[in-house]
C-alpha cells in the first residue's frame, strides 16, 4: 500500500490541518495520516493529523474507539474478523509517518498481512517498527503498565549509571559461570576428545607429510618396479646406435666423410656436414648414457621398499584424514588448534572457580550499589506521580515502588520491583495489576507520561477520563495539554473540558445509509467545535450551554 495506491473518498476525508510546530521527539516523526477502510461501522477514511492535542468526540455509540482500533491494528494487536464491515472481504488500515507508510491487511479467512513502504514484513516488524513511532494506553492495551519489567524499567530508566555497571557485571559472572559449567559437565568428554585429537596429531606427525611429494614418489616407484624393461629397452637402442652391423654411429660418420670435397667448395654444404657432426657428437652422448641404463637391470629392494612405505603411510592418512594429502594438512592444523583450546579449557577449569566467585562478589556488590539507588529515587518518584495522579480525579491515591529480594542475582540486579498501588481511602497498598481499573490504569500511565516524559513522538489516550468531572476533568485536560507540548497526543473523550483544550477537534458521528450504518470522522471548523462543546456540556445547545462552551474555549 502506498499513498497513491487508492483515491480518495470525497465524503469521509478532511483537509489536511494548518502547519504546526515539530514535534520535539528523537524517536521520530509524528503521525501525519490515517486511511481506514472497512473497518467495523467505518466505509472509508482519510484523516490528516498535526502536532499538538487532538480529541476525538461524538454521540455514545458512535464509534470513537474505532480510530484507536485502527491504530492498535498497525501496534501488532491482534487481529479479529469480528472487526471486518459486514459483507466486505477484508479491511485496511493505512498510516503515513511522512514519507514512511505503515500498513495492515486483514482479511475474512482471519488472513493479516503487515507492510512497512509497501514491502511485505511479518507483524512482528511492523509491531517494532509502529512501537517506536506511536504508544496507546487503553484498558486493553495498559497491560505495558502491569508487567513487573516495565514497573522496573521505570524506575531504572533514572539510573543509567549504576544500571549499566550492574549489567556489565552481571553478565561477565554469567559468561564465567556458563564456561565453568559446560568445562565441568563436559570432563569425561573432554578428556575422550583429548585422547582422540592427540592421538591423531601424533599419527600425522610421525609421518610429516610434505605438499606435494606424492607425484615423485609414484613415478619412483613405477621407475624401480620396471628398471627390468628400461635396461632392455636401453640395449636395444644401442645396438641399433653402435653396437649392430650397421648403426646410426656408422651411417653418420660415413655421411659426414661423404661431404669433405664438397665442403670446400659450397658454404651451406660445410654448414651442413657440421650439423651432422653435432649430431653425431649427440647420438654418441646418448649412447654412453644408455649403457649406462642398460647395465642398471637389478632394482634396489631397500629403496623399493622404503619408496613404497612412505606412499603406503601417506595413504593411510589420506584414506583417514583426506581425500587429498592438502586435506590431511588442513586438518592437521585444526586438530593442534582443538588440542590448544581443551588444554586452555583444563587449565582454566583449575582457575576458573576462583573467578567466578570474585565476579560473583562483584555482582552482589553492583547489585547493592543499584538498590540503593533504586532506595533513595523511589520515593521523590512515587511522590513526583502520586502529585499527578491526584490531581486526576484520584485525591486519595497513594503509589509506592516495591522492592522484593531475589535469592540469587538476576539480570536486572538482587531485587524485583513492582508498583504498589490504591486509589481508595482506607484501602492497603497492592500490586498495580491487581487493583487499578482501566480509566485509573489510564491515568496513572497519563502521570507516568508526564512526569518521566513519552516513549514515543505519538501517544494515545482512551478511557482517560472513565469515571471523573469537575475539577478532576481541568486537571486531566491540563496534564494532556502539557504533554502535548512535547509530543503529539491523540485522546478519544466524553468530556468538554478536554475537548476544549485540543488543538484540532475531531467529531465522529454515526448514520444509517441505504439501510447500513456509517460512521464518519471529520475535522471540525469554529462554529461546530462551539456547538459540540455545548453538547457535551449539557446534552444540548441552548443559550446557557453555548455561553459555557465559549467560556472553556477561552
Amino acid at each position: 500500500m502506498t499513498r497513491k495506491a487508492r483515491p480518495r473518498d470525497e465524503t469521509t476525508q478532511t483537509a489536511p490541518l494548518p502547519a504546526a510546530p515539530a514535534v520535539a521527539v528523537d524517536a521520530g516523526p509524528p503521525l501525519t495520516r490515517l486511511e481506514v477502510r472497512n473497518l467495523a461501522t467505518i466505509q472509508m477514511l482519510d484523516l490528516h493529523f498535526g502536532a499538538g492535542l487532538s480529541v476525538f468526540t461524538g454521540e455514545t455509540g458512535a464509534g470513537k474507539s474505532i480510530i484507536v482500533d485502527a491504530l492498535g491494528l498497525l501496534l501488532g494487536s491482534r487481529s479479529n474478523t469480528d472487526l471486518i464491515r459486514t459483507g466486505e472481504d477484508d479491511l485496511l488500515v493505512t498510516g503515513f509517518w511522512n514519507d514512511d507508510v505503515a500498513s495492515r491487511r486483514v482479511t475474512s479467512q482471519g488472513r493479516s498481512t503487515a507492510r512497512l513502504d509497501g514491502e511485505v514484513v511479518t507483524l512482528r516488524e511492523l509491531q517494532d517498527w509502529a512501537q517506536r513511532r506511536l504508544t496507546i494506553h487503553w484498558q486493553h492495551s495498559a497491560v505495558s503498565l502491569l508487567g513487573p519489567a516495565n514497573q522496573r524499567a521505570l524506575l531504572d530508566r533514572q539510573l543509567p549509571a549504576e544500571l549499566g555497571a550492574y549489567t556489565a557485571a552481571y553478565r561477565a559472572w554469567t559468561e564465567a559461570r556458563a564456561r565453568l559449567e559446560a568445562l565441568r559437565a563436559s570432563e569425561r568428554e573432554r578428556a575422550r576428545q583429548l585422547d582422540l585429537l592427540q592421538f591423531q596429531a601424533a599419527e600425522i606427525t610421525e609421518v610429516n607429510p610434505t605438499p606435494g611429494e606424492e607425484e615423485p614418489l609414484q613415478a619412483d616407484l613405477n621407475r624401480l618396479a620396471n628398471l627390468e624393461s628400461i635396461a632392455q629397452g636401453a640395449a636395444g637402442a644401442i645396438t641399433l646406435l653402435s653396437d649392430g652391423d650397421e648403426n646410426a654411429l656408422g651411417f653418420l660418420a660415413e655421411a659426414v666423410r661423404s661431404l669433405n670435397v664438397s665442403a670446400r667448395y659450397d658454404e651451406t654444404t660445410a654448414q651442413l656436414q657440421r650439423e651432422l657432426r653435432e649430431a653425431l657428437d649427440s647420438v654418441q652422448a646418448v649412447t654412453g648414457e644408455l649403457r649406462a641404463v642398460a647395465e642398471d637391470q637389478a632394482p634396489d629392494p631397500e629403496e623399493l621398499a622404503r619408496v613404497e612405505a612412505r606412499l603406503g603411510a601417506l595413504g593411510k592418512l589420506r584414506a583417514k584424514y583426506g581425500p587429498t594429502l592438502d586435506d590431511v594438512l588442513t586438518f592437521h592444523a585444526q586438530v593442534e588448534q582443538e588440542l590448544a583450546a581443551l588444554t586452555r579449557d583444563e587449565q582454566d577449569a583449575g582457575t576458573l572457580d576462583a573467578d567466578v566467585a570474585a565476579l560473583l562478589t562483584g555482582v552482589r556488590r553492583a547489585a547493592a550499589d543499584l538498590d540503593a539507588a533504586r532506595t533513595r529515587r523511589a520515593a521523590p518518584l512515587a511522590a513526583e506521580l502520586v502529585g499527578v495522579i491526584r490531581q486526576l480525579g484520584m485525591p486519595h491515591a497513594r503509589l509506592e515502588f516495591q522492592l522484593t529480594p531475589l535469592a540469587e542475582p538476576g539480570a536486572h540486579g538482587l531485587s524485583d520491583v513492582t508498583l504498589q498501588f490504591t486509589a481508595n481511602p482506607g484501602e492497603d497498598l497492592a500490586p498495580l495489576a491487581d487493583v487499578a481499573s482501566g480509566g485509573e490504569l489510564s491515568r496513572v500511565m497519563l502521570a507516568i507520561s508526564t512526569v518521566l516524559g513519552a516513549d514515543t513522538p505519538a501517544v494515545v489516550f482512551d478511557e482517560v477520563d472513565a469515571g471523573i468531572g469537575g475539577g478532576a476533568a481541568l486537571a486531566v485536560a491540563a496534564q494532556l495539554r502539557h504533554l502535548a507540548q512535547t509530543r503529539q497526543v491523540f485522546v478519544v473523550t466524553h468530556l468538554a473540558q478536554i475537548a476544549a483544550q485540543a488543538d484540532h477537534h475531531f467529531k465522529v458521528e454515526k448514520s444509517v445509509e441505504a439501510g447500513r450504518t456509517v460512521s464518519r470522522v471529520r475535522l471540525l471548523p469554529p462554529e461546530e467545535r462551539l456547538h459540540e462543546i455545548a453538547r457535551m456540556l449539557s446534552g444540548n445547545t441552548s443559550d446557557a450551554a453555548l455561553q459555557h462552551a465559549r467560556e472553556l474555549l477561552g
